[in-house]
């Protein structure tokens, strides 16, 4: 993160993709997120994780699409990547909390949440890298 030089204030690193809602497109979204996950020296196996987070996070909100539009922005911090996935819904109910999809992708992102706003889910990620916590793998 660098400073801005008219304010002095940080500027966000913040990355924003917008694609259609279609399951072809994700491989562009896993590899943005290990592309940035690797500009914060993660590790092999934070990036593998993310890649199948942002995977499974999309795969939980596609089916329910109602908009022809999948957003999702990346910002990027000091040894962590947070993550947001939106997508228009038919009914904007959040994705049950209760499944083994959501624990799966809490076992890989660190920190999960989703909430709507309408119709539009958006469910949110923060991923440390493990050199950061001291850890490897």
């Amino acid at each position: 993160m660098t400073a801005n030089p008219e304010t002095s204030a940080p500027v966000r690193d913040v990355v924003a993709l917008k694609l259609p809602a279609d399951s072809a497109y994700l491989a562009v979204l896993r590899t943005a997120a290990a592309g940035l996950a690797s500009r914060l020296n993660f590790t092999l196996d934070d990036i593998e994780d993310l890649r199948i987070a942002v995977d499974e996070a999309c795969a939980m909100l596609l089916p329910r699409a109602s908009g022809d539009a999948l957003e999702c922005t990346f910002e990027l911090k000091p040894g962590e990547l947070d993550i947001a996935v939106s997508l228009p819904t038919t009914d904007g109910t959040l994705p049950s909390r209760d499944t083994f999809a959501w624990t799966v992708l809490t076992a890989l992102a660190g920190e999960v949440d989703a909430s709507a706003d309408g119709n539009v889910v958006t469910i949110t990620m923060a991923k440390k890298s493990s050199t950061d916590l001291g850890t490897a793998g």
